[in-house]
């Protein structure tokens, strides 16, 4: 089912303010405990002021309006995917991080913001460890990348780290092995007389013309050439294919709900396909967050499966995507909390990153 019917079944069911307690009550209870709720213990749990059995008359009626399950005979109640869509919508209220959840977050991108790919790896299993889900994170993408900024350095006495930075911020670092290692004054001039020639260039611009160019002005050092262009090449072009950072992938084993070995190998076998990985990640159509629960997802290995993204923003409109896996019984309003304080580190480094390249 999709999320818009799912929200459409919701807006047509009236609920009294009684029912809407007990459905939030049975919700807290399983997302903390796994088991299935029943009426006694919403009664000794929550202090709603009303008998067990008035309790179980009001389940019978959420039951039929399809908001809570019974999963065995003898057993409690559970939600339904309607009933998360309720309870998401309606009914979750906004959890504060703690101050050393925020320090981690914080201190993730402060500390690898000078690459990318790193950057994204390490926000991935910091979310991980926070929510004990599993975290996807597609770098920023940019169409028809530009060149921005090239530089030369001296790592060692074979190699030299090439830098390319790309707009949007999109910068990988290249290790060219050298028989000979300029100094590293001359590394400095010639990444100089690099950029100022290939800045702004798309991986398309760099045409027989250009190649001549730079051959000229590199002189002694023209043999760099193919490794120099090998590297804008795969830097372009990874600017602009989507590359999935996952982590946390293991935490799902942890869930009762995923107990049994082939539903959990089921999972494990879709996200080891790194197309599946993007597919999940682009149902995020814009930039609000999206929650995708149970039936809502596209894809039958995910239906047990709740699926909450978001984005994050670069220069020039440049985006990339997060995203938390985890069973429907997920922990949505930490979930939110933790996605919303990442998205606003990652943002607000990246645009002071942004100013001070602009001002150079």
């Amino acid at each position: 089912m999709s999320a818009n019917k799912l929200k459409e079944g919701v807006d047509n069911m009236a609920l009294n303010d009684r029912k809407i307690q007990i459905l939030q009550a049975i919700i807290n209870d399983y997302i903390a405990t796994a088991e299935p709720v029943g009426s006694r213990t919403i009664a000794k749990k929550y202090n709603l002021g009303i008998s067990s059995a008035t309790i179980r008359n009001e389940m019978s009626d959420l039951e039929e309006m399809g908001f809570i399950i019974q999963p065995h005979a003898s057993a409690g109640r559970i939600p339904s995917d309607l009933g998360y869509r309720l309870y998401v919508d309606r009914l979750m209220q906004k959890r504060e991080l703690k101050q050393e959840e925020q320090q981690l977050l914080r201190s993730v991108v402060t500390r690898n913001i000078s690459q990318i790919d790193y950057l994204m790896e390490e926000t991935a299993k910091a979310i991980s460890m926070l929510t004990n889900y599993t975290t996807l994170i597609s770098e920023p993408v940019s169409k028809g990348a530009k060149l921005k900024q090239i530089r030369l350095l001296p790592l060692d006495s074979e190699s030299v780290v090439l830098v390319i930075a790309t707009d949007g911020n999109y910068i990988k670092n290249h290790v060219l092995k050298l028989s000979v290692v300029p100094e590293e004054q001359k590394l400095f001039d010639m990444g100089r007389c690099i950029n100022n020639i290939l800045k702004g260039c798309t991986w398309e611009d760099i045409d027989e013309r250009v190649v001549a160019i730079l051959k000229k002005e590199l002189m002694e050092y023209a043999y760099m050439l193919p490794m120099l262009l090998s590297a804008i090449e795969k830097t372009t072009k990874g600017a602009q294919n989507i590359q999935v950072h996952l982590s946390g992938t293991k935490n799902i084993l942890a869930f009762p709900e995923f107990s049994d070995i082939q539903r959990a190998k089921s999972l494990f076998q879709t996200l080891e396909q790194k197309d599946v990985l993007i597919t999940l990640l682009e149902e995020q159509k814009n930039d609000d967050m999206q929650i995708l629960i149970g039936s809502e997802n596209t894809l039958q290995s995910i239906k047990d499966c709740s699926v909450i993204t978001t984005t994050y923003k670069m220069g020039d409109g440049t985006r990339g995507t997060i995203g938390i896996l985890g069973p429907t019984r997920m922990d949505y309003s930490q979930v939110v909390s933790v996605l919303n304080s990442m998205v606003k580190n990652i943002e607000n480094v990246l645009q002071v990153l942004t100013d001070k390249k602009n001002d150079t």
